[in-house]
Parts: C-alpha cells; structure tokens; sequence
C-alpha cells in the first residue's frame, strides 16, 4: 500500500508539473521591465497629466467643434471667415484664455460627427447648436455648460401646401437629417399624435435642405432657428413658412468631455459672464469706464476685487477680455440673430430673467 501510495503521489506531482510546464509554454511571453515602465506608460501618464487647458496654452489656440451652414449659429462665408452665434462663443473663450479673441480655430463637422470629434480629442470644446439631453451626459460622456439658447423643434412646408396642422401631414414625406435629437423627436411627436409619415434621412444639413426645396419631401424639420436661418438662404424664402408647432424642448449650448472640471468651470462661468455684464448694464463699448465702480458684484465680473478668473487657470481680468473683445450676451445675439438680421428673431425665452427670459448666472463670490 505504501509503494502505491509512493508511485501515486509521484504521478500527481508529475502531472502538476507537466501542466505548468504547458501552460508557461501557451502564455504569452512577458514584456521586458523597462518596455512595460518605460515606453508604453511614460507618454500615457504625460497626456493624462495635461488639463485641457495646459493643451490648449501650449498649442497657442482653442479648437471648437462648429459649424459651417448654419447662418446666424456657424456659417463659413465667402472669404472663408467663419461668423454666428456659436462662432462668437469660440471667440469669447479664445479671449478669455489668451486675453486675444481670433486664437479660435473652429473644427467644421456634420451633426453626426461632431460628439466623436471632440472625444477623440481633436477639439477643446463642442458648440454646434447641440442640445443638451440626458444620454448625451451620461452615453457620450459629455458636460454641458450653460444653455446659451433655448429653442424648439418646429417644422417647415411649403406655403401653397394647405398643410397647417400635424394631422395635415398624415401620409407625408419629411425630410430630417440622421444624428440629431429632431430626427427621434419627430418620430416621438409624430407617434404620439397618431400621424403615419415617411421619413426621408440625409447626413447633412445641406443635402436635407436641398431635398426639400426640389420636392422630393412634403415637408423638413429641425429647431425652429434653424428653420429661420437656412430659409433666408431658400431660392424663394417667401415660397416657405413655419408651422405654429413646437415638437420638442432644445436647450443648446457648449459641452465638453468628462473628466477636466477646471475646463468645465471655465467653460461655465465664460458662458456666465457674458449673461451677468448683459444685467449689469456693461458692454464691449462701455466696460472701460466701470473700472472705477464701488458696486461690489461689478468688481468681481471685472477681476477688480477678490481672483476670481484665477480659479479656473486665467488671468484676472478675464471675464474684461471676453466682454470687452466679444460682448455681452445682448451684444453677441444682436450681432448675429437680432433685428438688424435678416432673422430678426425675438428673444423670447432667451432674455434675461429679468425681463420674462430664462437667462439666470448664479454670482461670482
């Protein structure tokens, strides 16, 4: 029994030492110390290491995800000057880091592009009449700053259609473009109301635009701005008109990626600014003579008392270059959306709190 047991434990030990054999010989073989420490680590931890603004210092520009045919938002004109609502909030952030409004560079993309832009890192910041949703924070990692325009999905016929009413389009073609929250806010609504339609999908703005001017959809939708803009650029604008339906609520403003809260404040309180001066009474023409204010919430906008841009990285007088250089709130939607536009948008929802709007900035204390 004891040779037994003497020849079983062997074969055992023999076994186990037979599997770990084979199985040093299946796994792959281990990279050297200092390929493992050294060259693969080393530029991962550097890049890490790095804020969103150190990049954007060292590169000696900003880059915002934007876009190129939107007029009155982003719009690329013939003298390849990009110019809009959200150009100028570009520019207000390019102020406020390097105290110079034109070191923005935008990043022209299509809807569908512009979420994996900006998390692959090519640009800094996304402002592309983008609407803040809640899987767009939570599935695409993505902060937003404060709305800078309060919108609503609408829908656009043409004039000598006899279409008024959702249930007139029961049966209709409907041009939207793929990537958007219009494209699902339609079918919501649309399911809702019980109106059957045929969706027609393009990728770009351009080509949904186009569709619908030669007839091939009854109708095309997307925010209401967005109706106002591309129809001043329609062959006939006249030939065109909005219907009185709101689909959809659309705040849209900057997002930024996850993970660099110093950037988002940055981002934030820029936004912020430009709503406090507006309510203050302080404009790009006029910041100069309140340098000498006593009123304390003026003196901290203008870096006069307490450092308050120092907090997010900047100099002190930051919030001085953004209204200085760019403006006020009042001044940016003015210059671009205002009534010596061809859009001659009303304010609406967004004036100041004020005045009957939702524009609210929390103090700077």
């Amino acid at each position: 029994m004891l040779k037994g047991k003497k020849v079983q434990t062997v074969a055992l030990i023999l076994s186990m030492v037979v599997g770990m054999v084979i199985a040093a010989c299946l796994a792959p073989a281990a990279a050297p110390a200092s390929t493992t420490a050294e060259e693969p680590a080393a530029p991962v931890a550097q890049t890490d290491a790095k804020s969103t603004l150190d990049i954007v210092k060292e590169r000696g520009k900003i880059i915002c995800v934007g876009n190129a045919v939107l007029p009155g938002f982003g719009f690329l004109d013939e003298a390849g000057v990009f110019t809009g609502f959200d150009v100028d909030y570009c520019k207000a952030l390019a102020a406020a880091i390097f105290g110079d409004a034109t070191k923005a560079e935008i990043r022209a993309t299509t809807a569908s592009e512009r979420f994996t832009v900006l998390q692959s890192g090519e640009a800094d910041v996304l402002i592309r009449n983008t609407t803040d949703t809640m899987s767009r924070e939570t599935d695409l990692g993505m902060n937003f700053a404060p709305t800078t325009f309060y919108d609503g999905q609408g829908i656009m016929v043409h004039k000598d259609s006899s279409i008024v009413t959702l249930q007139d389009l029961n049966g209709a073609s409907i041009c939207v473009q793929t990537g958007t929250t219009t494209e699902l806010n339609l079918a919501d609504q649309m399911a809702a109301a019980g109106v059957s339609y045929e969706p027609v999908v393009f990728e770009t703005a351009d080509e949904v635009t186009t569709a619908y001017e030669e007839g091939r959809c009854d109708a095309w939708t997307t925010d209401k701005s967005g109706l106002v803009s591309r129809q001043t650029v329609m062959a006939d604008p006249s030939a065109h008109e909005i219907m009185n339906v709101t689909l959809s609520k659309e705040p849209l403003g900057p997002a930024v990626r996850h993970g660099d809260d110093q950037w988002y404040d940055l981002v934030t309180w820029v936004v912020y600014a430009t709503f406090t001066a507006e309510e203050m009474g302080i404009t790009s023409a006029n910041v100069d003579t309140f340098m000498d204010t006593e009123d304390p919430n003026i003196m901290k906008l203008l870096g006069l008392e307490g450092e308050f841009c120092s907090k997010v990285g900047l100099a002190n007088d930051c919030f001085v270059q953004v209204i200085k250089q760019v403006g006020n709130y009042g001044e940016i939607y003015n210059k671009n959306l205002g009534p010596d536009t061809v859009f001659n948008l009303p304010r609406g929802l967004n004036s100041l709190y004020t005045e009957g709007g939702l524009l609210y900035a929390p103090p700077i204390r």
